[in-house]
C-alpha cells in the first residue's frame, strides 16, 4: 500500500512516503534521512502523550541517541514564546549542530519544530511526521515554517524544506472527528484550485472518507501532497503560482486573527474564507453560481462552517492589509473561475467584500433564528 511522491527541489528534494501502520518501525525507513546520532522528537501533549514514546523507542532501537521535547496544544501557543523554550531545551542539554529534529504532531508542530530548526545554530535537518489531516496534507509538505505575531498569522517564518515527510494514515483513527473535518478543508481547497474530477471524487466520497475508508484516504491524501508537490517545484518561495494555494486564507486568516486564534480551528476559518472567495467571484462575473453551490455543497456535507460570524465588516477589511500577501497595499485574493482553476486577483473592491461579508452574516442569522 505504500505511496511515494517525490518532490523535486534539486539539492532540496525530498520524498514524502505515505503508508499505513508503520509507527512501531519508522527507524527502518527514516534512518536513510537522519545524518547525525543526536534527534531530537518535538510534540505537543496530545500526540506525544500517544505516540511520542513509540517513535523515540523506534529510534533507540537503531542507535539513535532520540529524546522527546513536548510543547503545549494549539494555535495560541504557534508562537515566540514557544520557541524561547525549545532554544532554551536545545542549549541548555548541548545539542550540537549535528542533530537532526523531527516534528511529530498537526500542524502547529510542524511549523513551530521546523522553525526551530531551520534558526537552531542557523539551520539543522529535520523530518516531518504529521498526525492531522490537516498536517498530511498541507502545512508539512513546501518547507514553509514559522510562528504567529499578535497582529498577523505566519508573519514571523522561513521557507526550509524537510529531509522526509513520514504519513502514516493509521494515525488518524485516534484524530478526533472535528479536527479531521477541520482538515478536509485543505483537501476541499486542492479540488478547486487544481482537478475537478478530484472535487467531484470528494463531493461524491465524504461519507467512506470521514469513516476513514483505507483506499478514499490514501488517494485524499496521495492526490492532496501530489497536487501540492507540483505547486512548490514550479514555486518554492512563493514568487508567483505558490499563491493559489493561499485559496480561502485571505478572509481565513483575518477571522482567525481577530478571534485571536481560539474560536475557529485553522481549517474552519478557511471554510468560510473558501465560500466568501467564492461569493467575491461570483458577484465579480468570474464564477457561475452553479460552481459556488457546489462549493457549499461539499463543505456542508463535511459539517464545515459556512457562515460569517459576527464581526464587523470593517474590521475584516482593516485586518486584511496586515496579510503577508499585500503588494503595493493591495490585498490579493485567490478567486476561483470554475471547480479546478483560479485566478490572483488585486482589484477587489472593499465594498464588494463588505457586501460578501454582510450577506453572509445574514444567513448565519437566518440560520440561528430557523433553528
Amino acid at each position: 500500500m505504500r505511496q511515494r511522491i517525490d518532490v523535486q527541489l534539486g539539492e532540496r528534494s525530498y520524498p514524502i512516503v505515505i503508508d499505513h501502520g508503520w509507527l512501531e518501525t519508522f527507524d527502518s525507513v527514516a534512518k536513510e534521512y537522519i545524518p547525525y546520532d543526536r534527534v531530537l522528537v518535538i510534540s505537543d501533549r496530545q500526540v506525544g502523550g500517544l505516540y511520542g514514546d513509540v517513535l523515540v523507542e523506534s529510534l533507540h532501537r537503531s542507535g539513535f541517541l532520540a529524546e522527546l521535547f513536548v510543547i503545549a496544544d494549539g494555535e495560541s501557543n504557534k508562537n515566540l514564546a514557544t520557541m524561547s523554550t525549545i532554544y532554551d531545551f536545545l542549549i541548555e542539554y548541548n545539542y550540537p549542530r549535528q542533530t537532526t529534529v523531527i516534528a511529530l504532531g498537526g500542524g502547529v508542530v510542524g511549523d513551530v519544530a521546523g522553525f526551530a530548526a531551520a534558526t537552531y545554530m542557523r539551520g539543522v535537518p529535520y523530518i516531518q511526521v504529521p498526525t492531522s489531516l490537516l498536517a498530511m496534507v498541507d502545512s508539512s509538505v513546501g518547507g514553509k515554517v514559522g510562528v504567529n505575531h499578535p497582529l498577523g498569522k505566519n508573519l514571523i517564518g522561513s521557507f526550509y524544506q524537510p529531509k522526509l515527510v513520514f504519513i502514516d494514515l493509521a494515525v488518524l483513527q485516534t484524530l478526533a472527528p472535528e479536527e479531521f473535518r477541520a482538515g478536509f478543508a485543505e483537501v476541499i481547497k486542492y479540488g478547486v484550485i487544481w482537478d475537478a474530477n478530484f472535487f467531484s471524487f470528494l463531493l461524491n466520497n465524504v461519507k467512506k472518507i470521514f469513516e476513514l475508508d483505507q483506499l478514499g484516504l490514501m488517494r485524499v491524501v496521495q492526490t492532496s501532497c501530489s497536487i501540492k508537490a507540483q505547486v512548490v517545484e514550479e514555486d518554492e518561495k512563493e514568487a508567483g503560482l505558490r499563491a493559489i494555494l493561499n485559496y480561502g486564507h485571505t478572509i481565513g486568516h483575518a477571522l482567525e486573527a481577530l478571534t485571536n486564534y481560539n474560536v475557529y480551528r485553522h481549517g474552519e476559518a478557511i471554510s468560510i474564507g473558501m465560500l466568501a472567495s467564492a461569493k467575491i467571484a461570483e458577484k465579480m462575473e468570474i464564477l457561475s453560481d452553479v460552481d459556488v453551490s457546489h462549493l457549499w455543497q461539499i463543505l456542508t456535507k463535511a459539517g464545515l462552517p459556512c457562515t460569517m460570524p459576527k464581526i464587523d465588516p470593517i474590521d475584516i477589511i482593516e485586518r486584511l492589509r496586515k496579510d503577508k500577501k499585500v503588494r503595493l497595499d493591495k490585498v490579493r485574493f485567490v478567486l476561483p473561475e470554475r471547480i479546478g482553476k483560479v485566478v490572483i486577483r488585486d482589484d477587489v473592491s472593499n465594498d464588494i467584500i463588505r457586501e460578501v461579508i454582510e450577506k453572509m452574516r445574514e444567513e448565519s442569522d437566518e440560520k440561528a433564528t430557523s433553528s
